[in-house]
């Protein structure tokens, strides 16, 4: 299997960012020979033909047939319910796909949902992004389904609507098109060496975006590539508090995820443990990098085995109530 396309999927364990650097080293191995790349960038027309590849395999009680079929969100009071990687949403709200200082792409996916908590924060954080970043606005890419839940292709996470993926390239001047948000790829950030961000590519403004993510309160995580991660340990400067939150995780050479706290007061909510005191540089970021880097340029290893997807019986009591409200 190839991994230089890239994004590897958000990973559903909780999570290997928070493992020591020798466990990550065992138990990462064996998870990247498992898992099948997953590119982000994927056109309306690609998108589709994976979805219905996926559906003519899928078992009928996988709890991504159920959840990936709905169009619309539960109408019942604004929950996340479960984990990040193990739940589902209820009174989901939808990002506008315009703002004025934001765009969401690929709109065909119907990601554009979240917990109401999401919304909020999105919309302003874009608005602080020309000013604090210097660009017009932000992309934005997944954050979940109308009522969260497994998706029937890419994340393993994004199911509880507190998780969004931003573009690393600025919001242009100028509207896009339909046709330019299915088709517009975002720009990778990676050298092609893997070890290095793109000189090209990479720039103050990316460092900048990120920082003023993790720098705000409501921010659980940021997931990043290691190779990125690396940069901004380098570019941080004395200030590096905030890179605390940032962890690195295969893929995200495109896009950053954020990871929003549970919600105050929102006991459906299963938070995930903090991270580590210390900011994540040196010896950690470099085995992330070996261990990337012996993923895409070193002998292939036959994938194992997939697990089975999540069922119904594998989500919170309360998402069967989510999937069935009209």
């Amino acid at each position: 299997m190839s991994f230089r396309g890239l994004s590897f999927r958000h990973m559903s364990f909780r999570s290997l960012s928070q493992l020591g650097a020798s466990s990550m080293l065992c138990c990462a191995l064996a998870m990247l020979a498992l898992t099948p790349a997953a590119r982000a960038q994927e056109t309306q027309s690609q998108e589709a033909a994976k979805r219905a590849a996926v559906l003519r395999t899928l078992p009928t009680n996988a709890a991504k047939r159920i959840f990936g079929a709905e169009k619309t969100p539960a109408p019942l009071e604004a929950r996340s319910i479960g984990f990040y990687a193990r739940g589902c949403l209820a009174g989901a709200e939808a990002l506008p796909v315009n703002g004025d200082t934001w765009q969401v792409m690929r709109i065909s996916r119907n990601r554009m949902w979240a917990n109401p908590a999401m919304i909020d924060f999105l919309e302003k954080f874009a608005g602080e992004v020309p000013r604090q970043v210097g660009w017009p606005g932000i992309l934005v890419g997944d954050m979940s389904q109308p009522r969260g839940g497994p998706m029937l292709t890419g994340h393993a996470s994004h199911q509880i609507g507190l998780d969004a993926d931003l573009w690393l390239t600025p919001m242009p001047e100028q509207r896009l098109s339909q046709t330019a948000r299915e088709t517009m790829s975002a720009v990778n950030m990676v050298a092609p060496d893997w070890m290095h961000v793109d000189p090209k590519a990479w720039t103050v403004g990316q460092l900048k975006l990120i920082r003023l993510a993790a720098k705000d309160a409501r921010v659980e995580r940021v997931f990043v590539n290691p190779v990125i991660k690396k940069a901004l340990c380098e570019g941080a400067g004395r200030d590096r508090a905030w890179l605390s939150k940032v962890r690195p995780m295969w893929g995200h050479n495109y896009h950053f995820h954020i990871r929003l706290h549970c919600p105050a007061g929102d006991a459906s909510c299963t938070p995930q443990t903090p991270p580590k005191p210390g900011d994540g540089c040196g010896k950690e970021v470099d085995n992330w990098l070996a261990l990337q880097h012996r993923a895409i340029f070193g002998p292939k290893h036959k994938p194992g085995k997939p697990k089975p997807p999540l069922t119904m019986a594998d989500l919170p009591d309360a998402c069967r109530a989510v999937a069935v409200a009209r």
